[in-house]
């Protein structure tokens, strides 16, 4: 196939653009590699595709309304994977309009790239922070998300209902993926597991906010990389079961499916820094703090629609995960 990848330089960008390369698909890959995080390391995820002629590398901000109608309309991709987003809840309190002009007015780009040029199938993240002030466990698909905490979660809901009008109205293939806390290996440095690695080989206290008593459905980026694989090869169709008098939110008589792919396994805070300190074999010095604005205390994925629709569920321990992390992170920083 001809896949699309937007935020193709980023963690889970370049891992999905690597799988779909090897098993010999062609990749458009699409990235503005902005600043919110170090670009050495964008370029150095980005450096893994060269030598793959199935490649192509284009440098483009989804606001850019005629940049990505041109390359919709030159390359003409088969299915397209946006995962290209201002990421991050806490930084959506400190610069929201950054969340407007990608997650919103960039998602709307793609959208209508995928109406004017025929695209078979659109997958896209969306994420466990739609699920906000909920607090039945685990978090389904099924339930209503109309209480977001932070304007990240806000535009991430928005993406879910921007896909199902452009499947009721041009009856565009979409499916939304909801990710769950993902690390691993080439990761972001602005998540948890990444800095806290940072701090503790340097010397330097964590911040452990809500006093370590987080619980969070730690996802490792294999697993989020082979589901979002199996949704991309599963075309949703419309669900004939579905109806207006109890409306459904992960399903609709369009062509359009939401899927959480998470470990279905919380973790409390505490014992992730602890298998980390195993791992690094040392000690964090802990800065305990409370919850912050935009945070939620605890997230668990219900992932039977997954399994059911694809024969897939997340399996990887955190142990091993953050294992392998650590590995990566002493052999790529020489640490």
């Amino acid at each position: 196939m001809r896949v699309m990848i937007t935020g193709s330089a980023g963690f889970i960008g370049s891992a999905l653009a690597l799988r779909l390369l090897d098993r010999g698909d062609e990749v458009i890959g699409i990235d503005c590699l902005n600043d919110y995080y170090d670009v050495s390391l964008k370029e150095a995820r980005l450096a893994r595709t060269k030598g793959h002629d199935n490649y192509t590398d284009l440098r483009l901000h989804l606001e850019d309304r005629a940049g990505i109608a041109e390359a919709f309309a030159t390359h003409k991709p088969e299915r397209v994977v946006n995962l290209a987003a201002q990421a991050g809840v806490r930084y959506s309190i400190e610069n929201p309009l950054a969340y407007v002009d990608t997650n919103l007015l960039g998602f709307a780009n793609i959208l209508e790239g995928c109406r004017h040029n025929g695209v078979e199938h659109l997958v896209y993240a969306s994420s466990s922070s739609v699920y906000g002030a909920n607090t039945k466990m685990p978090f389904s698909v099924h339930d209503n998300v109309d209480h977001p905490v932070s304007l990240y979660a806000a535009s991430k809901k928005a993406n879910e209902l921007m896909a199902h009008t452009y499947s009721h109205l041009y009856r565009i293939p979409t499916t939304g993926l909801r990710f769950f806390t993902v690390y691993g290996p080439w990761g972001r440095p602005d998540m948890a597991l990444f800095s806290f690695t940072k701090s503790i080989l340097e010397g330097k206290p964590i911040d452990v906010f809500n006093y370590g008593k987080h619980r969070r459905d730690f996802t490792y980026i294999d697993d989020i990389v082979e589901g979002v694989i199996r949704v991309l090869d599963r075309v949703p169709e419309p669900n004939p079961e579905w109806s207006g008098d109890h409306p459904d939110p992960s399903s609709s008589k369009a062509p359009y499916r939401l899927y959480n792919i998470g470990n279905n396994q919380p973790v409390e805070l505490m014992h992730y820094i602890s298998v980390l300190e195993d791992c690094l074999g040392k000690k964090a010095e802990k800065n305990m703090l409370p919850l912050q604005p935009g945070d939620v205390p605890d997230t668990y994925a219900d992932v039977q629609d997954l399994v059911a629709d694809t024969g897939y569920k997340p399996n990887t321990s955190v142990e091993e995960g953050v294992a392998n992390f650590v590995k990566w992170y002493r052999e790529f920083y020489s640490v």
